[in-house]
């Protein structure tokens, strides 16, 4: 999970610096990597609880299970 976390910010990293040459802001990539069983990364987190909005992340949580399990019926019938 850290190894993807990882790429994910590196894949990213030329259009935050786009964005913030392009507008004058400072932006952050948050990379969100959900596991097949639900698992999110410590740091996905912390990075919402630095967003001053209130965040739930049972939904993605609760999708990406509900897809495992869909993508598991399918390969087993």
């Amino acid at each position: 999970m850290i190894k993807k976390e990882a790429e994910k910010i590196l894949k990213y990293k030329d259009v935050i610096i786009e964005i913030q040459r392009m507008w004058n802001v400072k932006a952050k990539v948050m990379a969100v990597i959900i596991g097949v069983i639900g698992t999110m990364s410590k740091s996905l987190t912390q990075s919402l609880s630095n967003i001053q909005r209130k965040h739930e992340i049972k939904e993605p949580q609760k999708s990406e299970i509900f897809c495992s399990a869909h993508m598991l019926r399918e390969v087993l019938l």
